[in-house]
């Protein structure tokens, strides 16, 4: 009989179980991946009513292979362009919650008797939620849509980011085993280095390449090309000292921008289902039962401050930014528990040997416990906002809504901030770029051109020359582009700012020169790179021309790259109305809805529903501010606004009545919920909403306006419009801002 590896009994073993509990966990509705974890704990070492894994080593391999591919998909889903577009709220609200639950997490482990590392871990664990339960949960609930759900999926993002942050700190303490502000600053800065470095090389070549290849590419070398490139980056992450986890998540988001970026999702995800399942299983394996048993009591407490701490955070961080108190507790009852990234930190500790062997079984049980809780939490946040509301008193509830109102204000950029702002993001950008010029030239470039090809100084000659040519762009850009040249020459035409102006322009020069300084310094003298130094300058000045050419067609690439794929309606369509509780969602006429067929004023969606119908998209057509005559089709998609309570009565009544098809011609324009400020000369003024011809000027409608305080949800068209007023439209951007530019004639 032929011998089989213990490799391939063992993974037979963990796959048989694993589909065993996933069928079980599939029937009783409930998240696979705690069917994974019971899966590993049936066939780990600590219980004998069912064959055991034999060599767990192996299985740990295979469990690091799945936690690449978990992150890298995790990646794919992230994209640093969501981060960028994350609302001010989501991000106080996710670093409210990182640092209260980091500082909950080490004072409960003190007050349980465990050591620092143990504390300190305990309070990474616990500071990050589950994406994959979260979401799950939103759709089993039908919650997607509402306004709270937005804010979540903001705070997941961040903390997705905050999770790789804490792995690189966790690691550093962990080797350096002291608190050491240098060597966590040094961490830090050297994690943004190369997050940077990494995505501008990135979203300038991958990009570019899979577009040239794409001729060449079916489903299975695109596939065999992302996994590659998924794995490059590993070894380059692990090269510089980072974990190899961090290395995919990266490559992940980097892919994320590109215009294969579903199709990728779509190809990786049973590569990552399968090593997921191995992670998750191998999970399972490291809990010991009996740990479970002597440790019930602080799972209890970990669990019990889990979910208070987590509900409290958000919603005080929803509070502070400026959201109504029903959102604040609706999104605080949705993050209550932990999860991928969680097991993730607890693997870490394990793995370096810094944490107790309690603690792992520990993490997963908690996380356990509020997997299962999750969606009560979320049935239980209106219910519970009612209580609150009813308990507070009415001073307090009018300072709420007095507060959140205030935070939405029109924030109007001054030149000097649009200034200073480009003049420091394009210092660090450039900075990083020519530092990773620099020092890839020397470690790899110089070596190979002395030890291959030229000895001694000439090498050194020739590799300054190379590294000089690829340096020379973006030097050029940090001494003399102006991408704000306007609004620099705004200030430049008030005399008490030139000084000012010609600071910041020598500055840069200056930093220009010290970077060409710093690239001779790699290779020679002090005095040679001194005079070395002027001799580039001269040469520079001459090229100056080609050399800015040759910069634009570098930010012309990589602008075309980052914004090759375009923002999905549903996040373009995603705004708010702060504190109204009132919003913009979608939804898609099924074929065999019942709304199919009639027009707008057969339905009486306003009437009977109190929603607006903004916008209808049919095919690659948009029909703006449809009439009450327009008939709605299978397969069109609506742009609904109203209060959460009222878009779910929609949604029921979508899914119950019946109705067919019309016709809509409009060329399609990108639709938004814009805020318009009728000014003093504004053409506006003083006519009402029926003599304006807002909907006539700019396709859009009408959906709220606040005036002395007070608001109005869907105004009556006799409403006058007068200085000050907020008006809130649903229309085309480009066509509302003509319209707030317009002036009333002399």
């Amino acid at each position: 009989m032929t011998h089989l590896p213990h490799l391939v009994t063992d993974l037979a073993l963990i796959l048989v179980a694993a589909g065993i509990t996933t069928l079980i966990f599939k029937k009783l509705k409930q998240p696979l991946v705690l069917g994974y974890i019971i899966a590993g704990l049936l066939v780990g070492p600590h219980i004998a009513l069912f064959p055991s894994v034999m060599e767990t080593e192996n299985i740990t391999i295979w469990a690091e292979i799945g936690v690449i591919f978990l992150l890298f998909s995790l990646g794919l889903e992230f994209s640093f362009k969501k981060l960028v577009k994350v609302g001010g709220a989501s991000s106080v609200m996710a670093l409210i919650e990182v640092v209260v639950m980091l500082l909950l997490g080490y004072f409960t482990g003190k007050i349980l008797g465990w050591n620092t590392m143990d504390s300190i871990f305990l309070g990474g664990i616990l500071s990050i939620s589950s994406t994959t339960i979260i979401i799950r949960a939103f759709e089993e609930l039908g919650v997607k849509s509402h306004k709270f759900a937005g804010l979540v999926f903001g705070v997941l993002i961040v903390e997705d980011l905050v999770a790789i942050l804490l792995l690189v700190l966790l690691s550093t303490l962990a080797v350096s085993q002291q608190f050491a502000g240098t060597e966590m600053l040094a961490a830090v800065m050297k994690l943004a280095f190369f997050l940077l470095l990494w995505f501008l090389a990135g979203i300038f070549l991958i990009p570019t390449f899979l577009r040239r290849a794409s001729k060449l590419m079916n489903n299975e070398t695109l596939l065999i090309v992302s996994l590659a490139l998924c794995l490059l980056m590993v070894v380059l992450a692990a090269q510089v000292g980072f974990s190899p986890a961090l290395g995919a998540f990266i490559m992940g988001s980097i892919l994320a921008e590109t215009t294969k970026a579903e199709k990728i999702e779509h190809l990786v995800s049973s590569v990552k289902d399968l090593f997921g399942a191995i992670f998750f299983v191998s999970v399972g394996m490291l809990i010991n039962p009996a740990t479970l048993v002597d440790y019930a009591g602080p799972i209890a407490l970990i669990t019990v401050v889990t979910l208070v701490g987590k509900a409290l955070s958000i919603t005080g961080g929803g509070l502070i930014s400026g959201q109504g108190l029903k959102t604040s507790i609706q999104s605080g009852m949705s993050v209550s528990q932990i999860g991928e990234f969680s097991f993730i930190i607890a693997t870490l500790g394990l793995t370096l040997n810094v944490t107790s062997d309690f603690l792992y079984p520990v993490a997963v049980a908690v996380s356990a416990v509020t997997t299962f809780t999750t969606p009560y939490m979320i049935r239980l946040s209106e219910p519970l906002y009612r209580k609150v509301e009813a308990m507070l008193p009415a001073k307090w509830l009018a300072s709420l809504n007095e507060y959140s109102s205030g935070a939405q204000t029109i924030s109007t950029t001054s030149d000097w901030k649009l200034v200073l702002r480009t003049y420091i993001v394009n210092l660090v950008i450039y900075s990083v770029i020519i530092i990773g010029i620099v020092m890839l030239s020397a470690r790899y470039l110089n070596p190979f051109v002395t030890e291959t090809l030229i000895n001694g100084n000439l090498g050194d000659i020739v590799t300054t020359a190379i590294t000089l040519v690829f340096m020379a762009p973006f030097l050029w850009a940090l001494a003399v582009y102006h991408p704000q040249k306007e609004a620099q020459g705004r200030i430049w035409a008030n005399k008490n700012y030139r000084s000012l102006i010609i600071v910041l322009e020598f500055g840069r020069i200056v930093i220009a020169i010290l970077f060409i300084g710093f690239l001779l310094n790699q290779f020679f003298s002090v005095q040679v790179a001194f005079i070395g130094g002027f001799l580039i300058i001269g040469v520079l000045a001459i090229f100056s021309q080609r050399i800015q050419n040759f910069y634009i067609r570098i930010e012309t690439r990589f602008m075309n790259n980052l914004n090759a794929r375009e923002i999905s309606d549903a996040a373009k369509m995603h705004h708010t109305l702060t504190p109204w509780n009132a919003h913009l969602t979608s939804f898609e006429i099924a074929a065999e809805s019942a709304v199919a067929g009639h027009n707008l004023v057969e339905l009486q969606v306003r009437e009977k529903y109190g929603v607006n119908v903004a916008v209808i998209e049919r095919g690659d057509r948009t029909i703006m501010a449809p009439t009450r005559n327009e008939r709605i089709f299978p397969g069109d998609k609506l742009y609904v606004f109203g209060t959460d309570e009222q878009i779910e009565t929609f949604r029921e009544f979508i899914r119950t009545e019946v109705a067919p098809p019309t016709d809509g011609q409009n060329e399609r324009e990108d639709v938004g919920l814009e805020k318009l400020l009728v000014k003093r000369d504004s053409m506006l003024l003083h006519k009402t909403i029926r003599q304006a011809g807002v909907r006539e000027k700019t396709h859009g409608l009408i959906v709220g306006i606040e005036k002395n305080g007070e608001r109005y949800l869907n105004p009556d068209s006799d409403m006058v419009f007068e200085e000050g007023d907020m008006v809130w439209i649903v229309g085309s951007p480009s066509r509302i801002k003509m319209l707030e530019e317009a002036r009333q004639e002399a």
